[in-house]
C-alpha cells in the first residue's frame, strides 16, 4: 500500500482550473492587449497553482509540458486532471492502459513544477471496492525519478462511506475536498496533503465568494497545513481520520466551476487573506 512522505516544509497553493479563458481578458483578470501566449507567464506570477483541466480531453505532447515548465516561476505548482480515458469506465481497471500512457505522455518534463494529478469519476460511477481497489494500485509512485501524488474526485454520492476512505487512505490516494452544489462534499483526509475544488462562487460577488466565506476557508487551510481538521466541515468517519491528523500538509485550493468568470478574482483574494500575518492571543 502506497504512503507518500511529507515534504520538510508545507505550503498552501490556491489557483483555479486553467488558463485560458475568453472572461478573464479585457482587464476581469488579464490586462488589455495582454497577448493569449503570454496568460500561463502571467496567470502563474499570481496565482501559487493552476490546474490542467485541459489534459482530461487531451494529453499534452512532452513539448508541451516542457514549455509550460519553462513559463512559470520557481515555486509555481501545476496540478494536471488525468485524461478521462482512464476513468470514464464501467470497470475502472478497464482503463490501466489509459493510465499509463497518461503517465509516460512526457509529464515529468514538469519537473518541481508537477503537484497532484487528478483522477475524476463519472457522476453514475457508484462505489465498489473490487471494482476500485485494482485501480488505485496501479497509480505508480514515481515516473522517470519523479514522486507522484494522486487525488480522486468520486462523484457518486455512495462514496460518502467509510469503506472507501479507508481504501483510498490505504493507498495515500487523496480525495478531493469538494464544496460543490452538485456532487458529495467530502472533507475527510485520505492523505498527506488536502486536494480541494470550491465550486460555488457567485457572479454577483465581486471576489466569488462573500468576504466572510473567504475567511472561513482561510482558515481551513491554515487548520489542514497544520495537520488539524476544520471543525466546521462534516466529517463521514471521525474515528479512521485520525490517521491523518497531527502532521503538516500540503494544501491545494482551486476555484473551479461555478461563476468561472470570478474564480481567478476568489483565489487571488484568498491567497491575500493567506499572506496576512497571524496574531496570537
Amino acid at each position: 500500500m502506497r504512503r507518500f512522505p511529507l515534504k520538510p516544509a508545507t505550503r498552501i497553493r490556491v489557483g483555479i482550473g486553467d488558463w485560458s479563458f475568453e472572461g478573464w481578458r479585457g482587464g476581469a483578470f488579464y490586462p488589455p492587449g495582454l497577448r493569449a501566449t503570454e496568460e500561463l507567464a502571467w496567470a502563474s506570477r499570481r496565482l501559487g497553482c493552476i490546474e490542467i483541466n485541459s489534459s482530461f480531453y487531451a494529453t499534452p505532447a512532452p513539448t508541451t509540458w516542457a514549455r509550460w515548465a519553462a513559463e512559470v516561476p520557481a515555486g509555481f505548482v501545476f496540478t494536471l486532471k488525468a485524461h478521462r480515458l482512464a476513468t470514464m469506465r464501467r470497470e475502472l481497471l478497464a482503463g490501466a492502459d489509459a493510465v499509463v500512457r497518461f503517465i509516460e505522455s512526457g509529464l515529468a518534463a514538469l519537473g518541481e513544477r508537477l503537484g497532484p494529478i487528478v483522477w475524476q469519476l463519472p457522476p453514475h460511477h457508484a462505489f465498489d471496492a473490487d471494482d476500485l481497489e485494482p485501480f488505485l494500485a496501479l497509480l505508480p509512485d514515481a515516473t522517470h525519478g519523479l514522486s507522484l501524488r494522486h487525488v480522486l474526485e468520486p462523484r457518486h454520492p455512495s462514496f460518502a462511506c467509510a469503506e472507501y476512505l479507508a481504501l483510498a487512505r490505504g493507498y495515500g490516494v487523496a480525495t478531493v475536498a469538494t464544496d460543490s452544489p452538485d456532487y458529495p462534499n467530502v472533507f475527510d483526509p485520505t492523505a498527506g496533503f488536502i486536494y480541494a475544488r470550491l465550486m460555488r462562487s457567485h457572479g454577483d460577488q465581486p471576489a466569488g465568494y462573500p468576504p466572510a466565506e473567504l475567511a472561513q476557508w482561510a482558515a481551513r487551510a491554515r487548520t489542514w497545513q497544520a495537520g488539524g481538521l476544520p471543525a466546521n466541515l462534516p466529517l463521514i468517519d471521525p474515528a479512521g481520520v485520525q490517521s491523518q491528523t497531527g502532521r503538516p500538509r500540503d494544501v491545494f485550493i482551486q476555484f473551479i466551476s461555478g461563476a468561472k468568470a470570478r474564480n481567478p478574482a476568489a483565489a487571488q483574494a484568498l491567497t491575500a487573506l493567506l499572506d496576512q500575518p497571524q496574531t496570537s492571543g
